[in-house]
């Protein structure tokens, strides 16, 4: 009798939904506050209230604001995003990198779907931010997981307008390609992970009907352009170069 109850319990309680890790996130944003040497940090906040750290590295004579958007459980000046963020500012863009909501350190990715809703959240902020700052044009730029959390924001009804997005090693194919109202770029490595491989015939497909659209495969580059982020950035501005025009 103990043992089926025991059972019923399990079958029948509330699942476990993964919370985001403010306390993880607070500590990115001292470790890395006080390093950065290209850009600002700012504090953004979510309908809730709830703020989180961005980087603004403004141009100028930007006309177009480019949001960053890292991945698995890092930072806004983590990996390839550091050269993306200061050297397309150098060339000719405002940039804002954002913190996105992260899991515990040994958290999947496939944990994170939960926390994709506020991810979106961030990013739509991250679009008011910018428009504040008086950028009439807004771009995201987001890699892997990262890519997968933009996907869900430009799924969202009543989202706020972008100009195009850079996909970067998504790990997915893209959901509802349909809610797409701006030109894609497809972009990842020659020797990136399997899953992005595998499925970039099915995510050039989906997005061939979008008008400026493309994708790239840049050679001999892995899932974090290791050695090859003059090749990524070039790609990415000359894309942006393209679509914001």
């Amino acid at each position: 009798m103990r043992t089926l109850l025991l059972l019923l319990s399990l079958l029948f309680s509330p699942a476990v939904i993964a919370q985001a890790d403010y306390a993880r996130e607070q500590r990115w944003a001292d470790e890395i506050t006080p390093t950065i040497l290209v850009g600002d940090p700012v504090q953004l906040a979510l309908p809730s209230g709830r703020k989180f750290l961005g980087i603004h590295t403004p141009n100028p004579k930007a006309q177009t604001g480019v949001i960053l958007v890292h991945g698995l459980g890092v930072h806004p000046d983590w990996g390839l995003i550091n050269p993306l963020r200061s050297q397309l500012s150098d060339q000719g863009y405002t940039t804002l990198s954002i913190q996105m909501p992260v899991l515990a350190a040994d958290a999947p990715g496939s944990a994170y779907p939960p926390l994709f809703q506020e991810a979106a959240e961030r990013i739509a902020a991250a679009v008011q931010y910018l428009r504040n700052n008086g950028l009439h044009k807004i771009v995201i730029v987001s890699h892997s997981l990262g890519a997968r959390m933009t996907n869900v924001f430009l799924n969202t009804p009543g989202r706020p307008a972008i100009d195009a997005w850079v996909s970067i090693g998504i790990t997915s194919e893209y959901t509802r390609p349909e809610t797409f109202d701006m030109p894609v770029l497809d972009l990842y490595g020659e020797k990136d992970f399997p899953g992005v491989l595998g499925l970039a015939q099915k995510r050039a497909s989906s997005i061939t009907g979008i008008r400026g659209s493309a994708q790239i495969q840049v050679a001999g580059a892995d899932h974090y352009f290791n050695g090859s982020t003059t090749e990524l950035v070039r790609a990415v501005k000359l894309f942006l170069d393209s679509a914001t025009r």
